[in-house]
């Protein structure tokens, strides 16, 4: 079949599913831990039963079961295999899988946002219960009754303040201990002084206590950092995605035999057997052997290409259907697709240092609000001699400047955005994505996979001859080939039925042949059956020794695609087309589609460079893709976009994930993000000018802690209620 047409999806057929979670398993090296996932256990019978039944496999050194994740830990030799294991467990009455790492990825992340989730309830919980005690000392409460009401009030609220701001102690001293300031200093310092301040009017029978204040200063800081929690989906780093794609084991041909040995002590010169649906191991030249190579991965152009004695293929690259013979050329970390994870490791750590807009005003904010607090506090001690009125204007001054308006800043009006975008099929990942996706004015798009399906369709089915119909349809059948699969999806849809085809054979490199009536059929490359390859993507019946047959194929056009594209150029931004497909292709289809700015037969690492050349001159580059040959683009841009079925590593790269099949969230987005980031800039506005007016009260004296607790709850609900309107 000729090496023309358009990107197969890794997962098209079992042979080319992108590093299956068995496949990671079973390959792990020395010592490693296999993860299985038990979801039928229910009970400490469980848990001693599939221990056992582990521990009885030889190779396996300790295994541990976890209840309440249902999941099974196992130590093991790197003889033994995680199919095995799963074997075992099914024979013993258990069902078992092997856990797919990003399960495992996320955990992390999954469990810091139950954390927040509880600590927020916590001072739910404590705000609302010491509120309500707060109205009989509002009433006029004294004496006895008016400090009971403090002494329970404290009791409640000192254990939940301490739970509940430990994200906030923790980050405040980690900066501290860098001698620096960030934004959880002076909220620390501002519940710290509110209970300090309580307490000793408590223990000294005052009139005021304001543990209420320090309650609902957790709790709107936790309200805030919550909302920027849920705005990051946990995703994997789009290197490790990649690293997982490096296989780690490879076959050695020595002199006394084949042995199987880690991929780090493979040196240039050995000689390694790739199998029939495995993945290649090394970068290498091809010694002998014929098969298709599915080169998806590297090139994002899906036809697989045939490669024989003197081809070049490169580690992660995936062997569809013969045994090949490699000489190896770079193994480990010398190999293409290393370097691909090294380039897309050094893009995220470059793009993490985004600064935000939230993170330029805590530069300016923090310092400014200690400089002020202790200004108040020494000018109140040197006016009154009095330390409890000093550290009451101090914290009234702390709480009222407390940077809760502005650490909802962003995460109100990103949550807001979020969730609009969301019901339109579009999933923001990462929390300063909007607004670097406002800044965007250049669009690169990849081709295959992204503006088009990615998946071949037949052309002209119903120009077939009846009896070549069938013909094609039984040899299609009988193979695994992209396009052979497409064909016999078309066919089938016409309400064709197979013709009787004996001696099914596929041939690797070339196509697949049978006998009907006596006469050798074959379905294939041009070369084969003797036709003119045309510069389209094609395969070729042909029947005995009649006129090979063309079936031309094409690639559809993503919904939304023309629209998209359309639309961008109206908002002014440049629109260019990058392509790891053939030049004629990438021309075509590019007139077809209206742009203008087109790169054909480009390799990842020239997409990579493409963005960094763009962003050097200045520009801020939205990247939209879908492949691996995508993937340091993707990371290297100021934003990228990938659709749902695209590879895991390029979704991970990615800042937002197209959920549905359309293009056409993409212009909408951008159209959002500029009116998120206008609405980021007026809840600064409006947190600033509330600034302006409450502190010069709170130093005067004018405000007590309550009252400013009161005040900075009202600006939180005053930002929240703005970042709504974008709904």
């Amino acid at each position: 079949m000729t090496a023309t047409f358009e990107h197969v999806r890794p997962s098209a057929c079992p042979a080319c599913n992108v590093a299956p979670a068995a496949e990671h398993l079973a390959e792990l090296p020395k010592d490693a831990t296999l993860m299985l996932s038990l979801p039928g256990i229910h009970c400490a019978g469980c848990i001693s039963g599939v221990e056992r039944a582990l521990l009885a496999v030889p190779g396996v050194r300790e295994a541990r079961v976890n209840l309440t994740l249902r999941r099974a830990a196992v130590t093991a030799g790197p003889e033994v295999e995680a199919e095995t294991l799963t074997a075992v467990l099914e024979r013993a009455g258990y069902e078992a899988h092997e856990l797919d790492p990003g399960v495992l990825a996320t955990t992390a992340a999954d469990r810091a946002g139950r954390d927040l989730l509880m600590r927020l309830a916590v001072a739910f919980f404590a705000m609302m219960n010491v509120m309500l005690l707060s109205v009989a000392v509002w009433s006029g409460a004294e004496g006895v009754t008016r400090d009971m009401m403090h002494w329970i009030s404290a009791a409640i609220a000192i254990p939940a303040v301490i739970f509940s701001g430990r994200p906030f102690y923790v980050s405040a001293w980690s900066a501290l201990r860098a001698r620096r300031l960030n934004m959880d200093v002076p909220i620390t310092l501002a519940i710290a002084l509110a209970l300090v301040t309580s307490s000793y009017e408590t223990m000294h029978s005052g009139e005021h206590a304001y543990f209420d204040a320090a309650v609902m200063l957790c709790f709107f800081l936790l309200g805030g950092r919550y909302l920027d929690h849920r705005t990051r989906a946990s995703a994997r780093s789009a290197a490790q995605e990649l690293a997982a794609l490096e296989v780690p084991r490879a076959v050695r041909l020595a002199a006394t035999g084949e042995e199987t040995v880690s991929v780090a002590e493979l040196a240039v010169g050995d000689v390694v057997r790739v199998r029939p649906g495995g993945r290649v191991p090394v970068d290498g030249l091809v010694l002998s052997g014929q098969s298709e190579i599915d080169r998806s991965l590297m090139t994002g152009e899906s036809l697989p290409v045939f490669a024989g004695e003197g081809s070049v293929v490169s580690a992660g690259e995936v062997n569809l259907t013969g045994p090949l013979t490699v000489e190896v050329r770079a193994a480990g970390r010398d190999t293409a697709l290393h370097r691909i994870a090294d380039l897309v490791a050094v893009a995220e750590s470059g793009r993490a240092n985004y600064h935000s807009l939230a993170d330029q005003a805590a530069k300016l904010y923090a310092p400014f609000v200690h400089i002020l607090s202790v200004v108040a506090a020494v000018g109140w001690w040197l006016y009154t001699q009095d330390m409890r009125i000093a550290l009451n204007i101090a914290a009234a001054v702390l709480i009222i400047t407390c940077p809760c308006a502005l650490g909802l800043a962003v995460p109100a009006v990103t949550t807001a955005a979020s969730g609009r975008l969301f019901r339109k099929g579009l999933l923001i990942k990462d929390g300063t994505a909007l607004e670097r996706l406002a800044e965007a004015d250049t669009v690169v798009f990849d081709k295959t996979g992204t503006l088009t399906h990615g998946l071949p369709t037949l052309l002209d089915a119903r120009a077939l001859p009846p009896e070549a119909a069938r013909v094609a349809l039984a040899l299609a059948e009988g193979s695994a080939h992209p396009l052979a699969t497409s064909l016999a999806k078309a066919l089938r849809s016409e309400g064709i039925s197979c013709a009787e085809v004996n001696g099914l054979r596929e041939v690797p490199g070339h196509g697949v042949e049978g006998l009907w009536r006596g006469q050798v059929v074959r379905l294939g490359r041009a070369t084969w059956v003797g036709a003119e390859a045309p510069e389209e993507t094609a395969t070729f019946l042909k029947i005995g020794e009649e006129a090979p047959l063309t079936l031309r194929f094409a690639d559809t056009l993503r919904e939304g695609a023309a629209e998209v594209v359309e639309a961008l150029q109206r908002q002014g931004k440049r629109v260019i087309l990058i392509s790891g497909d053939t030049r004629g292709a990438v021309a075509r289809f590019a007139q077809t589609i209206g742009i203008e700015e087109v790169i054909a037969e480009a390799l990842p690492q020239e997409k990579a460079a493409l963005v960094a050349d763009l962003s050097a001159k200045g520009a801020k580059v939205l990247m939209v893709g879908d492949g691996l040959n995508d993937t340091a683009a993707l990371a290297a841009a100021h934003v990228s976009i990938s659709p749902a079925s695209a590879l895991d590593a390029a979704r991970s790269a990615s800042d937002m994930v197209l959920m549905g099949r359309s293009l056409a969230p993409i212009a909408d987005a951008i159209r959002t993000s500029v009116s998120a980031r206008a609405r980021i800039r007026e809840n600064f506005t409006i947190a600033t000018v509330y600034n302006v007016l409450a502190v010069p009260l709170a130093v005067a004296g004018l405000c007590s802690p309550l009252i400013a607790a009161l005040a900075m709850s009202l600006s939180s609900i005053t930002v929240s209620l703005n970042a709504l309107r974008l709904k």
